[in-house]
């Protein structure tokens, strides 16, 4: 990683590009000047070096990334401290983040072979819609902490690929913003109940009157799990940025902040009555993320809801649960097809896709990784983890013996007894 303390720096650009540099310095300077006196949340200078260098063919062209894990080392080096922290952390010793990986380790596949696999078709469809590959965003908060234009930069991406993007409520752009950057992007809106029902039912109307084509109520935030890293690092939101879908709600108040907006303003007394009350006021459809267990799954089922994303929220909130694919198979064998199921939490291959789908899946939702891919090159970051893993996604399906997401079922995989 490029740093004053390496020894390398602006010097060591090649004549045409420090002539690129000192022209380009304008497009980065409003960020520059807004980020001062507190760490920068990318280190723009060194991005814009090596942009330059790689345009120039200068010789210090950057190796391509070619998987995930690639896109995250790049993210932690470029990063600030607290940004990466906010990002990677999980609740209190992080067993049940490290598990969501590890739990995919524990799959095996079972491939069929010589059934011709010379055409294949990655498209399936969520709620109706037809989507290019069953991989979408997750909702992630704070986009403009790893690349300048944000939420913005990650609607854009989603709508290239034809895919679903669900936007968080803590965006650092606003849902209009997001709409406007990509019109014909197909959306669906995260969604928290705080305890003025006002806020949350103001936020439904306007991403209703957005074409936002589902709501995502996140059911699994009673209280914000404890992250310690944050703690340590007293991370905050930079002066520059907000939680723009709330811009201008909250007073000035002596209330210390928690995640950009006031704390205790989550609603911890939210129960199923609830789900019937947020029915009520939107013609959308509901999918409830937070479900890990088979008696909840009958539950959301008998409430009416269209839709459960298996999720633990990155184990960011109860340490010591379960990896999500390890929840997967009670939860699809007790829905029994009456409602789409999806999964978030570890996915980092194309081979993590398939054993989600061959348990039961409908479709997958990356969380860290589009974040990645954001403090990479922005847009075209997040389309490039995009399309690295529609790439894995086909080569893993077809190499197990599927032409097309149809055939994938639970005799692809089994369990290690391990």
């Amino acid at each position: 990683m490029w740093n004053e303390a390496s020894g390398a720096g602006i010097a060591s650009l090649t004549p045409r590009c420090h002539r690129r540099y000192e022209s380009s310095q304008t497009h980065f300077q409003v960020g520059i000047e807004e980020a001062k006196g507190y760490e920068s949340v990318v280190r723009r200078e060194d991005l814009l070096r090596m942009n330059i260098c790689n345009q120039e063919g200068g010789h210090c062209a950057e190796m391509p990334l070619v998987c995930l894990t690639d896109f995250e080392q790049y993210a932690k080096e470029h990063l600030s401290k607290a940004t990466w922290d906010y990002y990677a952390a999980g609740a209190d010793e992080c067993c049940t983040r490290d598990d969501n990986l590890l739990a995919y380790k524990r799959i095996r596949l079972r491939p069929r072979i010589l059934r011709d696999v010379s055409v294949s078709d990655t498209r399936t469809t969520v709620q109706g819609t037809e989507i290019s590959f069953p991989v979408g965003i997750a909702p992630t908060a704070f986009h403009c902490l790893a690349w300048h234009e944000g939420e913005v930069a990650t609607a854009r991406a989603t709508e290239a690929v034809n895919t679903c993007y669900i936007a968080s409520t803590y965006s650092t752009c606003s849902v209009e913003e997001i709409a406007a950057a990509a019109p014909n992007g197909y959306r669906w809106f995260q969604l928290y109940v705080y305890r003025d029902r006002k806020l949350s039912e103001q936020i439904v109307h306007r991403v209703e009157a957005l074409g936002f084509k589902a709501l995502v109520l996140t059911v699994d935030v009673p209280y914000t799990g404890k992250r310690r890293n944050d703690i340590r690092n007293h991370f905050k939101l930079p002066p520059h940025l907000k939680v723009k879908n709330f811009d201008g709600v909250f007073q000035e108040t002596a209330v210390p902040e928690e995640y950009g907006i006031p704390a205790n303003t989550l609603d911890p007394s939210i129960s199923w009555k609830d789900v019937y009350w947020l029915q009520s006021i939107t013609r959308l459809p509901v999918i409830i993320k937070g479900i890990l267990t088979k008696e909840d799954a009958e539950l959301a089922v008998e409430h009416g809801v269209q839709g459960i994303i298996v999720s633990n929220h990155g184990g960011r909130q109860l340490d010591g649960g379960p990896a999500t694919i390890d929840a997967l198979s009670e939860i699809v064998d007790t829905v029994q097809g009456r409602i789409e199921v999806y999964l978030d939490g570890g996915i980092r291959t194309g081979s993590d896709v398939l054993k989600a789908l061959a348990l039961g899946a409908k479709c997958v939702f990356i969380g860290r990784p589009a974040v990645w891919g954001l403090a990479y090159k922005g847009e075209e970051g997040v389309r490039d983890v995009l399309q690295i893993l529609n790439d894995e996604f086909r080569l893993s399906m077809v190499l197990s013996g599927c032409r097309n997401v149809s055939e994938i079922n639970r005799n692809l995989v089994q369990a290690s007894k391990l």
